[in-house]
């Protein structure tokens, strides 16, 4: 059965916005999911914060009976946003729950592999070129490190299931999309070897950030983190983290710190998610990535991106900002190495009060070493309510956020810090479930966390404004917290009249 190729439903990857839940790490566009020649926009109601894009289309009709080839970034909460409502954006058919209800196992049977080591067999690390999994209300065949996918019919996704089952090659179509696609010849390749099957879930989340440590080798001035401690789950946890990750659906995972290549399991985290199948982002400030163990790491389970930041364009002011001798070398040393490396890379300009005189030089440094970059300006409180980020933006390089009109951050999306606290994002962690103690059953009542957080209360409620507001709830009453001007955050502030406070 032949592909067939889409090129007219493309997404804007240089025309994102940053979703204003998300401090500090901008997000990617959405996925483009839909049939030949398919184009909608999400409905006004339920339309997320999240990469915003005048380019943005997304699936809303029935699946084509053949594969689609499509451009694909790792799916936003603008993705998510076509699904309207909770229940939608949750729903599974019949035969996905059924298939969810009898997987019995133990948290124990859950890990599929022994405890995966820093150096594992050679087996393993070629233990799957392809990853099948049930996404939303569809089913998607992924290539780890690419970026580019295919979804697929479920009668297809069924099919690589029971080939896998009874030891049988691919499938004649799979194999002719992966050639199309990725251009990887699997023909007479046997299924159970090649596609890793992500078995359907009965929680519907498909996306999900990592705090893996708040431990950081740079004290940049902006950091929302604010204090960071350096502590963090035992090996055995993570493992178990990362199953609860798994068995929730978590497609896409993003691993994040403080600097996460510095945390002492790491590697090995890194290693049992992708041989898990998931799809990972690494945010880091690249001063490691020079590292031959790291290197060597990612070439054999390729990343779906790192997203590398930037604080200057020369060593004064790349080191003033990060407060850290030797930083600039740092960073130059690693971008070189995962440049010679072929990673995947995106660089995030952090423009700030002491490097704004750089920010055109950030830019052209990115575009002279070819890699995608993308400005960062907004400073936010803290995460513990503190407003000395704000202190550093450059007030002349502020932009003006679009209004906020919905977001999904706990339907189908969650954020774990180094504890195993799940909360509905980065921002909004006023509310926490321990999945240490709780196990993924836990994560059923983050929907209902996720829609009392967002209502308008604390000053906000009754306003007459709140249907252009510019931010979440969570995120203004961290400015709130701050102490932050009101014209910060609120259309009723007046920037003529208030300044930030010392």
């Amino acid at each position: 059965m032949k592909s067939s190729r889409v090129s007219d439903v493309v997404c804007g990857s240089s025309a994102t916005a940053r979703c204003c839940t998300c401090p500090g790490l901008p997000v990617d566009s959405p996925s483009p999911l839909a049939a030949p020649g398919t184009n909608w926009s999400p409905a006004p109601a339920r339309r997320s914060s999240c990469s915003v894009s005048t380019r943005c289309h997304s699936p809303r009709t029935p699946l084509a009976s053949t594969p689609t080839w499509m451009p694909l970034s790792r799916p936003t909460d603008c993705c998510l946003g076509a699904f309207s409502s909770r229940r939608r954006c949750r729903a599974l058919t019949s035969a996905r729950r059924a298939a969810a209800a009898v997987r019995t196992r133990s948290r124990a049977a859950r890990a599929r592999t022994a405890p995966c080591t820093a150096e594992p067999t050679r087996e393993r690390n070629a233990m799957h070129q392809l990853i099948a999994a049930p996404f939303l209300d569809g089913h998607l065949l992924l290539r780890p490190g690419a970026r580019s996918g295919a979804r697929i019919p479920a009668t297809h996704y069924e099919q690589l299931r029971a080939a896998a089952v009874n030891a049988q090659p691919l499938p004649s179509w799979a194999v002719e999309l992966a050639a199309d696609a990725w251009g990887l010849d699997v023909a007479g390749a046997p299924t159970k070897h090649t596609v890793l099957i992500r078995e359907p879930s009965a929680y519907g989340y498909c996306r999900a950030s990592w705090e893996i440590n708040l431990g950081c080798n740079f004290g940049c001035k902006h950091c929302y983190l604010g204090e960071r401690p350096f502590s963090g789950l035992t090996w055995e946890n993570k493992v178990e983290l990362l199953d609860i990750m798994r068995e929730a659906g978590v497609i896409w995972l993003q691993i994040t710190g403080g600097e996460p290549t510095m945390d002492p399991d790491f590697q090995n985290a890194y290693r049992y998610a992708w041989l898990s199948g998931m799809m990972l982002t690494i945010s880091t400030n690249g001063s490691l990535l020079s590292r031959p163990d790291l290197l060597q790491l990612f070439r054999e389970c390729p990343p779906y991106r790192l997203v590398v930041s930037m604080y200057g364009a020369s060593e004064e002011s790349f080191d003033a900002l990060t407060q850290r001798r030797g930083a600039w070398k740092a960073f130059r040393r690693g971008m070189h190495a995962a440049r010679a490396a072929g990673l995947p890379l995106r660089i995030n300009v952090v423009v700030t009060e002491d490097n704004a005189r750089e920010a055109d030089a950030m830019a052209a440094l990115a575009r002279e070493w070819g890699v995608e970059h993308h400005a960062y300006t907004n400073m936010t409180p803290t995460i513990y309510g503190g407003g000395e980020p704000l202190l550093a933006q450059s007030a002349d390089h502020l932009r003006r956020r679009k209004p906020f009109a919905g977001c999904n951050a706990g339907h189908t999306f969650f954020h774990a810090d180094p504890h195993a606290k799940v909360s509905i994002c980065k921002v909004g962690r006023e509310e926490q479930i321990d999945l240490m103690a709780e196990g993924v059953e836990g994560l059923r009542r983050l929907g209902t966390i996720a829609d009392r957080l967002m209502l308008r209360t604390g000053g906000c409620e009754g306003c007459a404004l709140s249907g252009t507001c510019r931010v979440c709830r969570p995120l203004a009453k961290h400015y709130q917290e701050a102490k932050a001007p009101l014209h910060s955050y609120c259309q009723h502030g007046d920037p003529q009249k208030e300044t930030v406070p010392p």
